[in-house]
């Protein structure tokens, strides 16, 4: 009897998986409707029979807890499956962004050690067929009919359902997730069972979600809306797939399914207001807009917040700790000061954050430091780049390149990345403060403040701006406006009207872009 103690004393405190959250969520739904694509609406009971199909799939096409895939496809409910029997095989799964250049996703596919790469024929196939010579090791499997690659569905539907059971064990690797690759080629990150765990359990205790939701992915599920499916899923929600933003398309999706919940970047809500400023619009359904991947200009985000209501909640976090390191709640956006609605929220009560200088010392209230997290959503590391994890990971803080202050009352206020901070005469420049000064006239939708290169200045501060439709103003209001609102130091020393801000993959307005486009024209 003791010795039968023993024996199960480490089982005693086992944790649950990805895998169980699922299984568990699907048994909660029954007849439910767990996803809306198109013109199919899905229940949690269906869906489960396709998640036991796709795990016998999986052992079909050799795979092993341990092994990983990649999946290319846009909005649809096949991708999801692929990480989905993923979650309950303890297959490691890497979503390649949709949008990715043909270089990055080969060297993704190859970096990440994929035996399969799952795709949408209808709209990937194209970009896997070229892509098919530079694969080393990975079988491109189609999801759906194919005339190059087996069809997955299709093999998918020959097995008997059977009960699922979570086969993951919480210290496997779940999700490999690849950075943008705005500095050099992407790095992924890991992140384990339990910190994917511990992300969803935190967003559904931070974020004010509608007691049952109905979220609309109309962003790369690759990304950001993805890491919203799971908590939509054991809310007994309803996910609704969606491809092609644009903000008819948008107001169109919100109307016919009563949408109660998204997640956007702030480009995407700017187009939404400017097209509500000159379109009938139905909106009324929203109870929570969730915006993240950048800040919203204060000005801008006051608009939103009179037009659609007080529906407006931000999330800031990044790949190596997803989604939930603050949370700038809806409350936090009414009757607000620029200074609050600029900032990022409070941290979550799960992890710790703290501002810290070079030496990793805390920097007082109200001067600039670099946001660091520790806590368990903070990643594992970086997938076979040990001195980039080092760098990363360093005095028990993982480091996040944001520079931010932090106010007597806790919210912190990013004022940019490292990187992206202008040296000009010897003084500091911080882009996000004059970008929402920028945004603060009536006629600028958006802008982006970047640092060029300067023989006198070292680097000279330089706007690119966003016209409003139908709305004019010209270089040397806007320089003044900054001029008198942050003083000579942070003018512009020139403004770049744009029809459209270049965005990198996830959203983000892309500097480097930018400034290698605005630095080969002088």
């Amino acid at each position: 009897m003791p010795s039968d103690a023993a024996a199960h004393a480490s089982d005693l405190h086992l944790e649950c998986t990805m895998g169980d959250l699922l299984i568990r969520a699907i048994e909660r739904g029954a007849d439910r409707t767990a996803f809306v694509s198109g013109d199919r609406s899905i229940t949690y009971r269906a869906f489960g029979q396709s998640v036991s199909r796709f795990v016998q799939l999986f052992d079909a096409l050799g795979l092993r807890r341990g092994d990983g895939v990649a999946c290319l496809g846009g909005n649809s409910v096949e991708a999801f499956l692929v990480g989905a029997a993923g979650y309950v095989t303890g297959v490691r799964v890497t979503n390649l962004h949709p949008m990715a250049s043909l270089d990055d996703h080969a060297f993704i596919v190859d970096d990440c050690g994929a035996t399969v790469l799952f795709f949408d024929p209808v709209t990937h196939g194209a970009r896997v067929d070229a892509l098919r010579d530079r694969l080393a090791r990975a079988r491109p499997v189609a999801l759906g009919p194919c005339p190059f690659a087996d069809d997955a569905i299709a093999t998918a539907a020959r097995f008997n359902v059977q009960p699922l059971r979570s086969r993951a064990q919480v210290d496997d690797l779940s999700w490999l997730i690849y950075t943008g690759g705005t500095t050099g080629r992407p790095k992924g990150v890991m992140h384990t069972h339990r910190t994917h765990l511990s992300m969803v359990m935190a967003e559904l205790a931070e974020w004010e979600w509608p007691e049952v939701p109905v979220f609309l992915a109309i962003t790369p599920i690759s990304h950001g809306a993805g890491g919203c499916i799971m908590p939509t899923l054991m809310r007994s929600g309803t996910v609704v797939m969606d491809n092609g933003f644009t903000p008819a398309h948008f107001f169109d999706a919100v109307a016919r399914h009563r949408v109660n919940a998204t997640f956007l970047v702030p480009t995407m809500i700017y187009k939404l207001l400017d097209h509500a400023a000159t379109h009938t619009v139905d909106a009324s359904s929203l109870q929570l807009v969730i915006y993240g991947a950048a800040p919203m200009a204060p000005a801008r985000l006051r608009e939103a917040i009179g037009r659609f209501g007080p529906v407006f909640m931000q999330l800031y976090g990044q790949s190596e700790a997803p989604n939930c390191i603050t949370v700038l709640r809806k409350r936090d956006h009414i009757d607000a000061s620029d200074e609050r609605l600029s900032s990022c929220g409070m941290p979550i009560f799960t992890s710790q954050v703290a501002l810290l200088d070079e030496q990793s010392r805390p920097v007082p209230d109200g001067e600039t430091g670099e946001i660091c997290v520790r806590g368990p959503l903070v990643m594992r590391g970086y997938w076979q780049r040990p001195e980039e994890t080092r760098q990363t990971l360093r005095d028990g803080w993982l480091r996040t390149g944001d520079l931010a202050r932090r106010d007597r009352d806790g919210y912190l206020n990013i004022v940019g990345r490292s990187k992206d901070m202008i040296i000009t005469g010897g003084f500091n420049v911080y882009p996000a403060e004059v970008e929402n000064v920028l945004t603060t006239h009536p006629a600028v939708s958006a802008a982006a403040v970047i640092g060029l290169d300067d023989p006198v200045w070292g680097e000279a501060v330089t706007a690119v701006v966003v016209r409003k439709p139908g709305r004019a103003v010209d270089e040397a209001e806007l320089i003044a406006l900054v001029r008198e609102a942050k003083g000579a130091v942070s003018a512009p020393k020139s403004v770049v009207f744009v029809d459209e801000l270049p965005v990198s993959s996830l959203g983000k307005p892309d500097k480097k872009a930018l400034r290698q486009r605005l630095n080969t024209r002088r």
